[in-house]
C-alpha cells in the first residue's frame, strides 16, 4: 500500500486490535440499546406515515380507524417481543432465526431464513437512510431535491464508521438515538398534554386541506382489503426486533439476560412512541397524500412535509429550536437505524460463511475486529437500492417486511419444535413450567407473525414484494451452489489419496526475453535447484531481437543451452504453453518447472508498465497438469521505498508480514 493509502486508512478505520481484545469491544446495555433497537424505535418515524398514506385511500374520514391499525399494529409487536426473549434465552450463540429454524426445521429452513434476513438488512439501510432524507428535506429543501445523493453519502459515512468496530460505533451512536428518544417523548407527552388536559386547538399546517382520494367509496372487502394494506405497513415497525438475537455475541456477559432486557426496552419505548404519534397526528388533523397535487386547497408550491416534522411544527409552534431539534434527531436516528443493519447482517454473513453457504471472507474479522467484508457487501447493495428507486420510501417499503416476517414466522415454529423435544425428555417440574409457558409465548407469537406474512403476501405482492421474494429465491439458489462447491471440494481433497510416487525427472525451463540481470538470477536460482534437465527458452516474435539475443549468448559465459520457439503471430503466452505441452507428452512422468523473472515496482503505474507477459502465463500454466511456475523476483530500485514505507504500523500489517511496531 501507498503511504497516502495507508495514511488514510488509518484516520478512517484506527489501529489494528489483536485477536485477544475482541472481549474489550463487547456492549454493555446502555451501548447495545441504541447499536441494535435503533431500527425498531425509528421505523415509528415512517410506519405510522404509511398508515395515514395508505387510509388517505379512502378520504379523510377514514384516518378514524388509524388508532385502531396502531393498536393491532403495537400488540404484534408486544407478542413479537415477547417470543424474541424466549429465543435469545434459548439460543445465545448469535445465529438467531437461523440457527433456530436450521436446528429444528432442516438446513432448507434455515437457509430460507437467512436468505430473507440478508435481503431485509440491505432494505433496512435503504428505507431508513430514504426516510432520513425525507425528513431533512422536511427542514432543507435542497436535500430534498438530492435525496439519492444525501442517502449514498450518508451510507458511505455509515460505512466508514462500522469499519472502526462495533464498540466505537455504538458509542457514537448512543447520544443520538437518546437524543431521539427524549426529544419524541418531550413533543408527545406536550402535545397531548396540550390536547387533553389544557384543551388547546393543535392543528396540524394540512388539517385545512382537504383530499381528492383515489377511492373514497369503498365498502365490504375493498374497505377491510384497504384497513389491511394499512395494517401491513404500519408493521414495518417490527423490523429490527430480530436483530438482537442474531447480536447476542456482542453483549456483555450475561449475554442472554441483557440481550433479553434490552429487547424488552426496545419495545416498551417503540409500542409507546408508535401510539403516540398517531393519537396525536390523528387529533391535530394531519392530512397526508402521495401526491401532494392531490391536496385540495394546498397552495400550488405547497412541499409537503413529513408526518413527524407537521407534528414537531404544532407542538413547538412559535418555538423553531423546538421544531429543528426533532426534525434533526429524527433524521439521525432514521441514518442511525441503518446501523442496526450493519450490525446484524455482517454476523449473520459470518455465519452462514462459517457454515460454507457464502464465501468464507465473509467469516474473517478485520484489522478493528469487525466483519469488514460483510460491512462492505451490505453498504455496496444498499446504495444499488436507494439509487434504482430515488431514495423513495413509498417504492422501497413495498419490498420491505416481506423477509422479516418469513424469517417470524419460521422462527417461531422452530421454537416450538425446540420446546417440545426438551418437554420429552424434562423430567424436573419447575423446567417443565417454564418451558410450556414459552412454548405458548412461541406459538401465540407463530400465530400472529403467520396471520400478518399472509396479510402482507396479499396487499403488498405487486405492488413490489415479489422483487424482494425474488431476490430472496436468487439468493437461496446461490448459497446453495456456494455450499454444493465447497463440499465438492472437500470431497475431492479428502478422498483422493496421494499414491506416493515421486516424478522420475526434474525438468526445468526458464523464459527469456533479454540478457540481463533477472534473467542471470533466474538461470542461477533454476541451477540452485539441481534439475535433471535446464534449458533456456525464448520466444521469436521479433527475429532483429531474437537474433540479438542468440549471439549475446553465445558470446556469454552461459552453460545453459538457449532454445528458440517461433511464434509467426507474434504470440508469447501461446507457443509457450505449446512447448511445455510437447515436453510433457515426452515424458509425462517428469515434472516440468517454469521459472520467469519478474520484477518488483514500488508504484502501482510501474506494475502496469511491467510483468503483463509474465501474469498471463502465469495464469494459463497453473492449469497444465505436472507444471509448477515459479516467480524470480528482481526488486527495481522503486522498490526498496516501498519496501522502507512498510515498516510503519499500518492497519492490517501484521497480517502482510510486517513487524508490529504498537
Amino acid at each position: 500500500m501507498s503511504k497516502l493509502t495507508t495514511a488514510a486508512k488509518r484516520v478512517l478505520l484506527g489501529r489494528p486490535f489483536r485477536s485477544d481484545s475482541l472481549g474489550h469491544t463487547l456492549l454493555p446495555k446502555r451501548i447495545a440499546l441504541p447499536v441494535f433497537a435503533s431500527d425498531a424505535m425509528s421505523s415509528v418515524a415512517y410506519a405510522p406515515e404509511e398508515i395515514f398514506l395508505v387510509l388517505s385511500a379512502a378520504g379523510i374520514s377514514a384516518y378514524l380507524y388509524a388508532p385502531w391499525v396502531g393498536l393491532a399494529v403495537a400488540a404484534v409487536m408486544a407478542v413479537v417481543v415477547a417470543s424474541y426473549r424466549q429465543n435469545v434465552h434459548a439460543y445465545p450463540s448469535g445465529g438467531g432465526d437461523y440457527e433456530v429454524a436450521t436446528t429444528n426445521l432442516g438446513p432448507n429452513a434455515g437457509l430460507t431464513v437467512g436468505s430473507a434476513l440478508l435481503v431485509d438488512y440491505v432494505l433496512t439501510v435503504a428505507v431508513s437512510i430514504s426516510s432520513a432524507a425525507s425528513n431533512i428535506g422536511s427542514a432543507i429543501p435542497f436535500v430534498a431535491t438530492h435525496k439519492v445523493l444525501f442517502a449514498v453519502v450518508a451510507i458511505a459515512l455509515l460505512t466508514a464508521v462500522n469499519l472502526r468496530g462495533v464498540r466505537e460505533s455504538g458509542t457514537a451512536f448512543a447520544v443520538p438515538t437518546y437524543a431521539f428518544i427524549v426529544g419524541m417523548f418531550v413533543m408527545l407527552g406536550w402535545g397531548l398534554f396540550q390536547v387533553y388536559v389544557l384543551g388547546d386547538d393543535l392543528r396540524a399546517e394540512s388539517a385545512g386541506f382537504g383530499l381528492d382520494a383515489e377511492e373514497e367509496h369503498l365498502y365490504g372487502l375493498a374497505f377491510a382489503f384497504l384497513i389491511a394494506r394499512a395494517f401491513s405497513s404500519g408493521c414495518a415497525a417490527l423490523t429490527g426486533v430480530e436483530a438482537i438475537s442474531n447480536g447476542v455475541p456482542a453483549f456483555r456477559k450475561p449475554k442472554s439476560r441483557n440481550a433479553a432486557t434490552t429487547l424488552l426496552l426496545l419495545g416498551s419505548i417503540a409500542i409507546v412512541l408508535l401510539m403516540g404519534i398517531i393519537l396525536l397526528a390523528e387529533r391535530i388533523g394531519v392530512v397526508y397524500a402521495h401526491d401532494p397535487a392531490h391536496l385540495i386547497g394546498a397552495p400550488a408550491d405547497y412541499h409537503q412535509k413529513t408526518l413527524i416534522a407537521q407534528l414537531a411544527e404544532s407542538v413547538f409552534a412559535g418555538f423553531p429550536v423546538g421544531f429543528f431539534f426533532i426534525t434533526i434527531v429524527t433524521a439521525l436516528i432514521l441514518v442511525l437505524a441503518a446501523n442496526t443493519a450493519f450490525n446484524g447482517f455482517p454476523v449473520l454473513g459470518s455465519i452462514l460463511a462459517q457454515d460454507r453457504y457464502l464465501p468464507r471472507q465473509l467469516h474473517t474479522r478485520g484489522d478493528r475486529l469487525a466483519f469488514s467484508n460483510g460491512i462492505l457487501f451490505l453498504s455496496g447493495a444498499a446504495i444499488a437500492f436507494v439509487v434504482f428507486f430515488g431514495a423513495e420510501v413509498t417504492k422501497l417499503i413495498q419490498l420491505y417486511i416481506v423477509g422479516v416476517f418469513v424469517s417470524f414466522v419460521l422462527s417461531q415454529t422452530g421454537m416450538l419444535r425446540h420446546w417440545t423435544r426438551l418437554l420429552r425428555t424434562e423430567t424436573d417440574a419447575e423446567h417443565r413450567r417454564r418451558m410450556k409457558r414459552s412454548r405458548v409465548i412461541n406459538a401465540i407469537g407463530l400465530s400472529a407473525t403467520g396471520t400478518v406474512l399472509v396479510i402482507v403476501l396479499m396487499t403488498k405482492f405487486f405492488a413490489g414484494a415479489y422483487i424482494a421474494i425474488f431476490l430472496m429465491v436468487a439468493i437461496f439458489v446461490v448459497m446453495k451452489l456456494i455450499r454444493k462447491h465447497y463440499d465438492s471440494v472437500a470431497r475431492e481433497l479428502a478422498e483422493t489419496e496421494w499414491d506416493g510416487v515421486l516424478p522420475s525427472r526434474a525438468h526445468a525451463i526458464v523464459l527469456v526475453s533479454t540478457l540481463h540481470l533477472p534473467t542471470r538470477r533466474a538461470l542461477a536460482f533454476a541451477r540452485a535447484m539441481r534439475p535433471d534437465t535446464l534449458e533456456a527458452v525464448t520466444v521469436n516474435v521479433d527475429d532483429a531481437d531474437t537474433r540479438k539475443l542468440v549471439r549475446e549468448w553465445e558470446r556469454s559465459d552461459m552453460a545453459v543451452p538457449l532454445k528458440v520457439v517461433e511464434s509467426p503471430y507474434r504470440e508469447i503466452t501461446k507457443p509457450v504453453l505449446d512447448y511445455v505441452k510437447r515436453v510433457r507428452k515426452d515424458a509425462p512422468r517428469d515434472v516440468v518447472t517454469v521459472f520467469i523473472p519478474e520484477y518488483v515496482v514500488g508504484h502501482w503505474w510501474e506494475q502496469v508498465l511491467h510483468n503483463q507477459s509474465a501474469l498471463r502465463l502465469k495464469g494459463r500454466l497453473l492449469f497444465e497438469p505436472g507444471v509448477m511456475v515459479t516467480s524470480v523476483p528482481w526488486q527495481l530500485s522503486s522498490s526498496a521505498k516501498a519496501r522502507k514505507q512498510g515498516v510503519v504500523n499500518a492497519p492490517g500489517a501484521v497480517r502482510r508480514g510486517y513487524e508490529d511496531r504498537s
